[in-house]
């Protein structure tokens, strides 16, 4: 397929270049549909970089009753990992228990357990949690993970770092997923099948005239360009309903939730590779993840935003809460001053009338506009990470009746760039790379494999040392790699390439950075 051009009317014009945009993207341009997609940032410059990196059913919702959209999410996991098994694997979660905690007040499980077991005053005792991780295990036709099994934190290594207080735990399976790198890679594999991928590209105005969209875009010079369409997609994430009453003039009774979810980054605190799954006394509970290497990803908090073009950043309140939430369950106290870094993203919930930001629901809604017999409108109220290839489905099961000749779904289990490995060949594939590599260590060979899988051999090519590698901006950061991010992955600035495409931001210094903000200038 030819890659559309303006003055051509494409099938599809997709607003917005988070995981949802970039998902529907991919999937519509592999049945054949022409398809242009405007971001007015980078890709996953929002929400979908600010996860907490999790492919997972959601354990929790099993207490809001959220059970079909914990069922879809157990069932993506594995669909998902065989796709790209690069950038996302299997992780192991340890949920220590004790029987003092607790519920989050309102949810339904929580209300149901009080009536009819009033003297648990709030508690989750160990027999609810069993029970969640059996339906857990069952729920998602699960193949590749392994079951939960229960824990003696007295001889095992994951009770190491935690309060002696706790001496039992459950292990269950979720996955751990790169967000951010899992949108480029969608718009790259969109990209490669036909469609036209605009960053930094604002949409000003979208009106129907006739039979298609007239959609108006401001490129970061200024510039306004004319696109026509035959259908669009309003995924706008944070955005969503500010673009429907703004650039496309409508009114809707369909409202979003702004979350904000903050996270914060520490110093590695402990030496194995398993997360941990932690219950707070307010029944809230938080992650303790592996991540980079050298550090523990903690998060998340769920709070109000109060609207999407306010920045979202992790306020001291929530950094301190973090940091004593995990206090309660490690040895060693986790104070402010050990976080490196901290990131906050705002999470567009569909707006379910819910009493608290924690108890929105995580399901998605999709809205087919039925004022037109043509030129049909979609809106993409909510979603999580795990669910975006089902997202997408979904969006595009609406669009048939506008496109009888759609073919079927095709995602499933597809490859994308670099994942055209089987999940078990990992270690096969890094030795691969050392081998024929030898200038990159252990570390530094695994980093690339993690984040470009088989294109690591594209990337790299003929090099034999790293005189090959161009330009060094500290760490393991070379020319070729950040040549290969704005040739192949939309990257255009230091941020794109040290907090999205990679996390190499965490080890460079100000003045490194500012050395790849020149070369890049």
């Amino acid at each position: 397929m030819n890659t559309p051009t303006p003055n051509t009317p494409v099938d599809l014009f997709i607003i917005g270049g988070g995981i949802n945009g970039c998902g529907i993207a991919r999937d519509a341009a592999g049945r054949g549909l022409s398809v242009t997609l405007a971001e007015m940032n980078d890709l996953a410059s929002a929400t979908s970089s600010a996860s907490t990196k999790l492919f997972h059913g959601g354990l929790r919702y099993l207490e809001y009753f959220e059970i079909r959209l914990v069922r879809e999410a157990l069932r993506e996991r594995e669909v998902l990992l065989t796709a790209m098994p690069h950038i996302s694997w299997p992780m192991r979660f340890v949920l220590p228990y004790h029987k003092d905690m607790r519920f989050e007040n309102d949810t339904p499980v929580s209300k149901l357990l009080s009536f009819v077991m009033p003297w648990m005053k709030g508690r989750r005792p160990a027999w609810l949690i069993r029970l969640g991780l059996f339906m857990y295990d069952h729920m998602g036709a699960r193949k590749i993970l392994p079951a939960t099994k229960t824990l003696n934190l007295a001889n095992d290594p994951a009770g190491m770092p935690l309060n002696e207080k706790f001496r039992k735990a459950y292990e269950y399976s979720d996955c751990w997923v790169q967000d951010s790198r899992l949108v480029s890679l969608n718009a790259r594999d969109a990209a490669n099948r036909g469609a036209n991928i605009l960053t930094r590209t604002k949409v000003t105005k979208a009106i129907r005239v006739k039979d298609l969209w007239e959609i108006t875009t401001q490129s970061p010079d200024g510039t306004h360009q004319t696109h026509h369409a035959r259908a669009l997609v309003n995924a706008g994430g944070p955005w969503v309903k500010d673009l429907l009453t703004g650039p496309l003039n409508r009114q809707t009774n369909q409202n979003i939730r702004l979350v904000r979810g903050s996270h914060i980054v520490v110093p590695r605190l402990f030496d194995h590779d398993r997360a941990y799954f932690f219950q707070g006394t307010d029944g809230r509970i938080i992650f303790a993840i592996p991540y980079e290497v050298d550090f523990t990803l903690i998060g998340t908090t769920d709070a109000d935003h109060p609207d999407a073009d306010t920045p979202a950043k992790c306020s001291e309140a929530e950094r301190d809460y973090l940091c004593n939430f995990a206090s309660g369950y490690f040895k060693k106290p986790v104070t402010p001053d050990l976080v490196v870094w901290s990131f906050a993203g705002v999470r567009p919930l569909y707006d379910d009338g819910s009493s608290s930001a924690t108890a929105a629901t995580r399901d998605y809604v999709i809205s087919l506009a039925d004022d037109a017999p043509t030129a049909p409108l979609l809106n993409i109220f909510g979603g999580k990470i795990t669910t975006y290839r089902r997202l997408a489905e979904t969006a595009l099961k609406q669009l048939i009746p506008f496109f009888p000749d759609l073919p079927d779904n095709w995602t499933a289990g597809i490859a994308l760039p670099g994942g055209d490995f089987p999940v078990d060949g990992v270690d096969e594939l890094l030795t691969n790379i050392k081998s024929r590599y030898p200038f990159l260590d252990a570390r530094w060979a695994l980093r690339l494999m993690r984040t470009y899988g088989t294109d690591v051999f594209n990337l790299l090519g003929d090099a034999k040392s790293t005189n090959d590698l161009g330009q060094h901006f500290g760490w393991s950061l070379y020319a070729t790699e950040v040549d290969w991010l704005t040739q192949n992955e939309f990257a255009q600035t230091a941020d794109d390439i040290l907090w999205r495409r990679t996390k190499t931001g965490l080890h460079l210094t100000s003045d490194e950075a500012a050395s790849l903000a020149t070369y890049l200038a």
